[in-house]
């Protein structure tokens, strides 16, 4: 069975759900996954695929920057290897976070409106009709970025009440929701697996 070597970038947010999901979407392809829980510089260059998780945006960007881990993931990028970028983690990824604290990663060139969706308490479930899946998606929205400004190069995968809450950028897939946070691994098989182009080793 091949193996493939998945990195989620564990300085905060939901990393064993992330870890889960992917090892479910990757059960269905034949692929055995290992999980690198990524806190340090070092361990990026080894793996195949990120997760960037969610939690709190400027926190992340502080500590990717300490840990020397957002050159790592930018390289990772420039290589053209997959990323999965959910929440606060596509505020991260975002060209523009519209708020100075967070040193974005340039990725995805969307700019974001950090809980735009509203606070913790405005949470909410919603089926999203994304591009690539043949039924709605259950997506979990806490605490969400809005994606207020999208790229020429950048395609919309999903929208609710039509602002964009799902894109691609190349190989980083961003989302404003928490795909993790389902049984449904279908957002995971999107980044990684749905035009199996993952090199993965025997």
């Amino acid at each position: 069975m091949n193996t493939l070597r998945a990195g989620v970038v564990a300085v905060q947010g939901d990393v064993t759900e992330h870890a889960d999901a992917i090892e479910r979407a990757a059960a269905a392809y034949g692929v055995e996954v290992e999980i690198v829980e990524i806190r340090s510089a070092g361990h990026v260059p080894d793996c195949d695929v990120l997760l960037m998780p969610g939690g709190e945006s400027t926190t992340i960007s502080r500590l990717l920057e300490r840990e020397g881990i957002d050159e790592e993931i930018k390289a990772h990028v420039e290589a053209g290897k997959p990323v999965l970028a959910t929440c606060a983690g596509l505020i991260v990824a975002s060209s523009d976070a519209k708020d100075d604290r967070v040193e974005t990663l340039d990725l995805v060139d969307v700019t974001v409106d950090r809980n735009a969706f509203g606070r913790q308490v405005d949470s909410f479930e919603a089926p999203l009709d994304v591009s690539g899946l043949d039924s709605p998606f259950p997506a979990v929205f806490i605490r969400a970025p809005l994606i207020d400004d999208v790229g020429d190069d950048v395609e919309v995968l999903a929208e609710w009440d039509g602002t964009p809450v799902a894109v691609r950028d190349g190989p980083v897939v961003g989302t404003s929701f928490h795909p993790e946070l389902t049984a449904d691994s279908r957002i995971h098989d999107l980044a990684f697996f749905d035009e199996l182009e993952v090199e993965v080793e025997a």
